[in-house]
């Protein structure tokens, strides 16, 4: 049996490249579109003003982009080197996506990206925004073709084992590409990554007005930021509430997990609001609930049920059960191929994935014990004080987004927003919160998904490359030292050009800024 401590420290490092990588990549989400939507102000306004901004924030989105590009190339070696099992076993369906990431999305991003910062002098004021557009769709494309294939790890359509190759092979690329989980998941977190963009310039714009500095930059910043970030938390939160339904549809145990729901409570299930879910008493203590609140949610009904855990525990423990006869079917067909035993693998292959989960107690699958059975079906229920922690505070964190750009978007409709200082300070200092909970729906939705790393069909355990823990917990730290190193170095650049400011940062005098308004 595998050595865990391979897969565990091979997790550690995929998911804190994945952290920092994620600490870059929604700014950039967010800032494309925002300097196009300013960048198509000027063009339609000529007011040079606008042309400031769409530059000043443009080089910040060039910081945020280069580093996005560093700390995002290492995670797609690492299926190479830390998951090869994993990329022999699903290489037909993820490296396409990941192909189509690069050819599509990334180089065309990285084109206009030129274009933008070179072309001002060389382009028409409607070329260029061509460009911007242009650069803001290939970011949000290379976000398409990643999630669409994180989505594929949490709901694997389009794709069917075969026993011949002992791999996963594509059958349908349409499946894949308009899986339901990709859908929601690419729009919930580009909406998230507008949010993030949306709070940058919102909260930078604050700090100036507090310094009294670039009044007339900041305050159409800040309107810009207040639209578009009010329209972006409340698509954050009604797309929530959709990947609640998706769940419910592919992923009843992440559900239950960030609900602490231990027991199948009558429909409507009630939503938990405050809760500390005992793993060990598998119960969850001193509850506040809503009642019905997630059973609509869920289900979108007020008579299906919303599974609990220790119910889906015996549901797995069926599937382990099916699993096995799949795979003693399996082991007769490798040994001697017949029309009759493909028929009879493809009735069953469906729970494979599960009796894949006794590995971890035994080689012999086909001769599990009843206490290995037991043991794996609990080893489908991820850890759940996590989860559910990361997941209400995210959420709490969402709603507050909606009614700091509410109140944003009300003082600029008044044109007060220099007029109140506790909402410039709170505003500045709100600034690292649409991070912390992109961070934690990103916890929420990748630890949700263990044991799996394709959910029902691989393992993780099964996924990682067999190599010593020593080498991997070697290069995890020298990983961490030196994503600490790019992340200081971003925040240096970024205080360095917004101490600056606009005009300084555009080689501008300071008077200059009252023409062009």
């Amino acid at each position: 049996m595998k050595d865990l401590s391979i897969v565990d420290f091979s997790r550690l490092q995929f998911a804190v490249t994945a952290l920092y990588h994620f600490l870059f990549v929604p700014l950039t989400l967010g800032l494309s579109v925002l300097i196009a939507i300013m960048e198509s102000i000027y063009v339609m306004t000529k007011k040079t003003i606008w042309q400031d901004m769409t530059k000043f924030w443009g080089i910040l989105f060039g910081i945020n982009f280069a580093m996005g590009v560093a700390t995002g190339i290492p995670l797609e070696f690492q299926f190479g080197t830390n998951w090869a099992y994993y990329a022999h076993y699903v290489g037909d369906i993820f490296g396409s996506l990941l192909a189509l990431e690069g050819l599509i999305a990334f180089f065309l991003e990285a084109t206009f990206i030129g274009l933008f910062f070179f072309g001002w002098k060389k382009l028409s004021g409607v070329q260029h925004l061509c460009v911007t557009w242009l650069m803001a769709l290939g970011t949000n494309f290379s976000a398409l073709w990643i999630l669409i294939a994180n989505a594929w790890m949490q709901n694997p359509v389009g794709a069917e084992f075969n026993p011949e190759t002992m791999r996963m092979e594509l059958s349908s690329f349409y499946e894949v590409v308009f899986n339901p989980v990709a859908q929601c998941k690419f729009v919930h977190t580009v909406s998230a990554g507008y949010t993030i963009g949306s709070m940058f310039v919102l909260s930078i714009s604050a700090f100036y007005l507090l310094k009294g500095k670039h009044k007339e930059f900041a305050k159409r910043s800040m309107v810009v930021a207040a639209s578009f970030g009010l329209a972006s938390s409340l698509s954050v939160v009604v797309l929530g509430d959709e990947s609640g339904y998706v769940l419910t549809e592919h992923q009843k145990m992440k559900l239950a997990a960030i609900e602490g729901l231990w027991e199948t409570p009558p429909a409507p299930a009630p939503l938990t609001i405050i809760g500390w879910p005992d793993q060990n008493q598998k119960k969850t203590l001193y509850e506040v609930k809503i009642p019905w609140v997630l059973g609509i949610i869920a289900t979108r009904s007020y008579d299906k049920p919303v599974y609990g855990i220790k119910e889906l525990v015996t549901h797995a423990e069926s599937r382990i059960r099916e699993g096995i006869k799949a795979y003693k079917v399996l082991e007769s067909f490798k040994k001697k191929t017949s029309s009759g035993s493909q028929i009879n693998f493809k009735e069953v292959s469906k729970n494979l994935g599960y009796a894949l989960l006794l590995k971890r107690y035994t080689e012999n699958v086909t001769e599990a014990t009843e206490d290995m059975i037991q043991r794996a079906a609990w080893d489908t229920v991820p850890r759940v004080l996590p989860l559910f922690l990361s997941f209400h505070i995210m959420v709490a964190l969402g709603f507050y987004f909606i009614l700091l750009f509410s109140s944003a978007f009300y003082f600029a409709c008044r044109h007060q927003l220099d007029r109140n200082r506790w909402f410039l300070k709170l505003t500045f200092w709100s600034l690292p919160l649409p991070w912390i909970a992109a961070e934690l729906g990103w916890i929420v939705a990748e630890c949700g998904r263990q044991p799996w790393s394709i959910e029902g069909i691989l393992p993780t355990f099964l996924s990682a490359s067999e190599v010593p823990s020593q080498t991997v917990l070697s290069t995890l730290i020298a990983f961490v030292l030196f994503y600490t190193i790019l992340a200081v170095v971003d925040l240096k650049l970024l205080i360095k050009y917004v101490r600056l400011g606009p005009l300084k940062a555009l080689g501008k005098k300071e008077e200059g800024e009252i023409h062009g308004l």
